[in-house]
């Protein structure tokens, strides 16, 4: 987490350095604004990364003299294929048409976010394809 948090305080100083270039030039408040929060977004993260890398051990990543053999590890099984994925971005796409053409379309769309839900948790109980 060291070279990832190093990433993102870098980038929050150069967003935040283009904020104060962009907005003391441009006098315009909109492009100002949206470099500040993206300043923000790359400082959380970063902060929270620098964080925890200052608690947790070395990873092997974080060493530069590490081999590919230093961090292989324990490899766990992988989920199977799931329709639930789709079906959630479905109904999700739903909920968000009937915010255009009409609440009508909220209907099935909350019926396959509720079918979703239901069935990743089930799916993932019972641990997959099964």
């Amino acid at each position: 987490m060291r070279i990832e948090s190093k990433i993102l305080l870098w980038l929050g100083i150069f967003f935040g350095l283009m904020c104060a270039v962009y907005w003391t030039w441009s006098l315009e408040n909109a492009g100002g604004v949206m470099m500040f929060f993206a300043m923000g977004l790359c400082f959380l993260p970063g902060l929270y990364y620098f964080w925890w890398s200052r608690r947790m051990g070395y990873r092997p990543e974080d060493d530069p003299n590490a081999t590919q053999e230093t961090g292989a590890g324990y490899i766990d099984a992988f989920p199977g294929s799931s329709i639930f994925p789709f079906t959630l971005g479905s109904g999700a796409f739903f909920v968000v048409l009937s915010m255009v053409f009409g609440s009508w379309l909220l209907i099935p769309g909350l019926g396959l976010v509720i079918w979703a839900a239901l069935g990743g948790i089930a799916e993932g109980r019972r641990g997959g394809d099964k």
